[in-house]
């Protein structure tokens, strides 16, 4: 079992909290995290609902259910008996025990309309992603707090080598994907765990037939992945009408297959590009959907930048769920061309630029944004980071760094 990051949080949220969720996508790992929590006190009863029989019960008389449930309890897949949180709600108005419920789901209850309100100042949420390069490591940091404090540069960082980064890349973070070194059985397993997901889970939340155009909605997005998502343009090249692939797109958020990143501006009304970037939840499923091979891409003349860039999102928003629940991921674009791939603002309002450059070495044009950037910001401005490929990491001048993509591993 690999050790996650985000369990002080957790353990912190238990013994505080009458009821926290820990949600994310299928086969990242929470049930087994919270089957094996480290506990003080009795032992908690773990309940699945997808076990038919607890699932009947649950949707029979979820009163009765959770009355049921003695001492502290884990239920499983939540969001499979959307009636059971306003019992839980009564449960713990009657008796606020700090960590008497501790529930897992595979769909974002904030994506779910009333769930999250039926519990408001009762419920943690916290969410957990699939595998950093940190906890395959075994290595936990905090690199959030150095990447605003600067003191990131200061790292020792072990070289990684472009067959290495290719590797992670295309393994992605699911540690089911991990366990399997063979390609071809790798992609037997992203293939069964798409065409259950959205089969099951995602059918389950639209209670609708008629989804056979999510897949190949789900293989364009891939090719999309890091690029500005234009609803629009994505419903006339797919004939699917726009309000149907709105409701598609929730879906497939809702389920954590795929993030939206909002732009971010600071003056608002200003020409700023408004439109979110959209990425996959994971280097290893898009790379599977894009049929990028470790081979394919050892061979070509330079990495796919889109897919090094998702990389990057990835173990940013892992980082950010357990270290800095707080902080805000945004990108930064102008009308005039003017750009930063990730801006990362903290609860006081400082920022924090990073370009993604999938090359082993740089220009001083790679950086111009973020210097345009500082100059906007002034004193808010904190540090200014280009992640790229290379094995050194270089001051490119007060508040500007060139980071190795090792710094995160």
């Amino acid at each position: 079992m690999y050790e996650r990051q985000i369990l002080p949080r957790l353990l912190e949220a238990l013994s505080d909290t009458p009821v926290v969720l820990l949600n994310g996508a299928r086969q990242t790992g929470k049930s087994t995290l919270a089957r094996a929590l480290p506990e003080k006190r009795e032992k908690r009863r773990y309940v699945t609902l997808d076990d038919a029989t607890a699932l009947s019960a649950a949707k029979r008389d979820p009163q009765g259910f959770i009355e049921a449930l003695d001492g502290p309890c884990v239920i499983d897949e939540i969001q499979k008996v959307p009636e059971l949180f306003p019992a839980i709600k009564a449960f713990v108005d009657r008796k606020r025990t700090p960590g008497r419920f501790l529930l897992t789901g595979s769909a974002n209850v904030l994506l779910l309309p009333g769930l999250s309100e039926s519990l408001a100042g009762r419920m943690e949420i916290l969410t957990l992603w699939p595998l950093s390069q940190q906890e395959l490591g075994g290595r936990l940091r905090n690199p959030v707090e150095a990447l605003f404090s600067g003191t990131i540069g200061q790292w020792s960082v072990s070289p990684v080598s472009r067959g290495h980064l290719i590797g992670a890349m295309v393994r992605g973070g699911y540690p089911e994907a991990q366990a399997r070194s063979n390609e071809e059985r790798r992609h037997a397993w992203f293939s069964s765990y798409i065409t259950t997901l959205l089969d099951r889970d995602v059918r389950d939340l639209a209670r609708i037939e008629g989804l056979t155009e999510m897949p190949h909605l789900l293989a364009t997005l891939a090719t999309r992945s890091a690029g500005l998502l234009n609803v629009s343009d994505l419903s006339r090249s797919l004939g699917i009408p726009l309000t149907t692939l709105r409701r598609y797109l929730t879906l497939l958020e809702t389920t954590f297959l795929i993030t939206p990143l909002p732009a971010w501006s600071p003056h608002p009304g200003k020409r700023f590009v408004k439109a979110p970037k959209i990425f996959l939840n994971d280097s290893g499923l898009m790379a599977d959907l894009l049929g990028h091979e470790t081979s394919r891409i050892e061979e070509g003349m330079g990495l796919p930048g889109s897919l090094f860039e998702t990389f990057v999102h990835g173990e940013l928003i892992r980082h950010l769920a357990a270290f800095a629940p707080g902080a805000r991921l945004s990108h930064f674009r102008t009308f005039p061309g003017t750009e930063v791939d990730f801006i990362l603002e903290n609860r006081r309002g400082e920022i924090v630029g990073i370009e993604v450059k999938a090359a082993s070495s740089l220009t001083s044009r790679d950086w111009g944004g973020l210097r345009q950037l500082k100059e906007m910001l002034s004193e808010r401005f904190r540090q200014g980071y280009v992640i790229y490929t290379g094995r050194e990491t270089i001051p490119l001048g007060p508040g500007f760094t060139a980071l190795p993509v090792g710094a995160f591993f």
